[in-house]
């Protein structure tokens, strides 16, 4: 795994446990956004080549979980 997805992977695990206790409607929105985080990541991951690739990951990664999270309707 490339350190640049590392931080972004444990930004969206920490939203995980602290949506666990609220409503169900909540824990949907995180799942949303922790799936289309890591469908960003994988898919800009495949881009770019060298330190590029990187850059790429990362901005999927957040690009791909404000998506779903807008597309799930939880903004």
């Amino acid at each position: 795994m490339k350190f640049a997805a590392i931080p972004a992977l444990l930004a969206a695990i920490a939203v995980v446990p602290a949506c666990a206790t609220t409503s169900e409607r909540s824990v949907e929105c995180a799942g949303a956004t922790v799936t289309g985080a890591v469908v960003g990541g994988l898919i800009g991951n495949q881009l770019g080549n060298g330190q590029g690739t990187d850059i790429l990951t990362a901005g999927g990664a957040v690009a791909g979980g404000a998506l779903a999270n807008k597309a799930a309707g939880c903004s």
